[in-house]
């Protein structure tokens, strides 16, 4: 299976976790530890349900970027509609 994992960098290394999997956690000194840490990390964590009787989590969560324009605040932005509406 395949799940969405969010890698976050630190003041040293990287930390990861895995949102579909609460308590799945890893850190490393790269990205390409943290990804090869957390994959290990899942067959661990899912080895261990298994032994529990616990179902594995399916992978829900999806994973997407937005873009946000920089140097326009939310509130010029606003206060352009609000002066776009009043002359209407």
């Amino acid at each position: 299976m395949r799940y969405a994992v969010v890698i976050e960098k630190g003041k040293k290394n990287y930390g990861v976790y895995v949102p579909d999997v609460p308590g799945c956690v890893s850190v490393g000194d790269t990205v390409e530890e943290c990804l090869t840490n957390i994959r290990e990390a899942l067959q661990l964590h899912f080895d261990g349900m298994r032994e529990d009787g616990d179902r594995i989590p399916d992978p829900l969560s999806l994973v997407d970027y937005v873009e946000v324009p920089m140097g326009t605040s939310l509130s010029s932005t606003n206060s352009s509609r609000d002066k776009a509406s009043a002359t209407k």
